[in-house]
């Protein structure tokens, strides 16, 4: 096996890019993949399947005074990565100082446009003898900012080796604060460097692929997040009779592109239940339980589980939601995403609804091969008619549930998905010889 130096995104099953990896990257060999990337990504880092990873810290990642004293300063290097046990969570929770930046600190000055002027990257002695040392044969990368791009930028000049970027959302148009036009320009130019620097450019969804080659003309080949179909199968649903009470769960984030339509969801439930008297409930298992759910009498709020629980979770569920907000803001945020959940979603059987904006490519996927119900209206009616008609509809619950478990295995099992994504990277070393 080729050695794979992975910048930006550590091995987790807590976020959508650490998801992703650690399925397409199982099974590769322990000493022969390595990770670089910034110390807020490593609170939730795996090492199941890699457990070298170098911090990029205060010899990398510089910042200007007075940032530079207010900005925690941390180290540089190797460092180690706590083993979890199987189903354990990380609870991995910034201090004080850390939570007051993110909420509060950060947010400003990239509204402001001044986030990417107040430090600088630069590869240190001390990186450069490390990956020497390593020796990668393939660099792969994810981005999600700037100064990520311009990381990936640096590593490739200096190693001079093929590179693979992997673009998972289309965050390149700014779309909010008074620099938004000038920060789009430069996220664009750093982009633009990036894909004439690859050798493959990969998408997360054939949406994104066909936009990006009208945008930028560039072939993008789309690698979504394979499932390991053993994983989910002891859990997948065989009966398609109602619970008692019926349920519909959502599990994920909350907040841009999302609370919106949850809510509108919490509205539907609520009237899908005065008008069949039922006691239909909805379960948000979220980190956080949203400010609007109190006010819905239906709602059950439960907070995350282990990744290892999730199978069974989804399975017991009668219907899982997938939402997406119709604002102008989120769907410029969402439009060619493709959330990871939806494959776990679909292999287990559960019906899923999907409710999004029309011009999404979730919704083009689910719509060209039908593993969910479509509701791409943004009204309470719509919502209430589509539930009315699972809930009532024991045969309609089995045929999208087992469809969708089909396709998922035909399309997204990581037998198949990781054959392709290993071919790709040894064509770049069969190349490079």
């Amino acid at each position: 096996m080729p050695k794979v130096l992975i910048v930006n995104q550590p091995f987790n099953n807590h976020t959508g890019g650490g998801i992703t990896l650690s399925n397409l990257f199982a099974g590769w060999d322990k000493d022969k993949i390595a990770v670089i990337c910034y110390h807020y990504l490593l609170g939730n880092a795996d090492t199941a399947i890699c457990d070298t990873y170098y911090q990029l810290g205060f010899r990398e990642h510089k910042f200007i005074f007075p940032f530079n004293i207010l900005k925690r300063k941390h180290s540089s290097g190797l460092i180690s990565i706590g083993r979890k046990e199987p189903g354990e969570v990380n609870k991995h929770k910034p201090g004080y100082r850390g939570k007051v930046i993110q909420k509060y600190f950060n947010p400003v000055l990239k509204y402001l446009g001044f986030y990417n002027s107040i430090s600088r990257i630069e590869l240190s002695d001390e990186f450069r003898e490390w990956v020497d040392k390593f020796d990668p044969d393939i660099i792969y990368a994810q981005a999600p900012a700037r100064e990520s791009l311009v990381l990936v930028s640096l590593i490739q000049s200096y190693c001079q080796k093929p590179l693979i970027f992997h673009m998972m959302d289309d965050w390149i148009i700014a779309d909010k604060g008074p620099l938004k036009n000038i920060e789009r320009k430069k996220n664009e130019k750093e982009f633009k460097r990036i894909m004439d620097k690859a050798n493959i450019l990969m998408s997360v969804s054939d949406g994104m692929a066909e936009a990006y080659k009208t945008r930028y003309g560039k072939e993008f080949i789309t690698f979504h997040n394979p499932i390991d179909v053993n994983f989910w199968k002891p859990y997948q649903k065989s009966s398609y009779k109602l619970n008692d009470p019926p349920t519909i769960l959502y599990a994920g984030r909350v907040g841009l592109g999302i609370d919106s339509s949850l809510e509108l969801i919490a509205k539907a439930v609520q009237q899908v239940n005065e008008t069949l008297k039922l006691s239909l409930k909805f379960i948000l298992q979220t980190k956080d339980k949203p400010s609007w759910a109190s006010g819905y009498k239906y709602i059950e709020h439960r907070s995350f589980v282990a990744y290892e629980e999730l199978p069974k979770v989804f399975s017991e569920a009668d219907i899982l939601v997938l939402p997406y907000d119709f604002s102008e803001q989120a769907l410029r945020f969402i439009r060619y995403s493709m959330p990871t959940k939806a494959t776990e979603y679909m292999i287990t059987g559960t019906p899923i609804i999907l409710f999004a904006p029309k011009e999404t490519a979730i919704v083009d996927d689910a719509e060209r091969y039908g593993w969910a119900t479509v509701i791409t209206e943004n009204n309470v009616t719509s919502l209430v008619e589509s539930i009315t008609y699972l809930v009532k509809n024991e045969e309609a619950r089995r045929k999208v549930g087992k469809h969708a478990i089909k396709f998922a295995t035909e399309n997204h099992g990581s037998e198949n998905v990781r054959t392709r994504f290993r071919a790709a990277l040894f064509s770049l070393v069969n190349q490079d010889k």
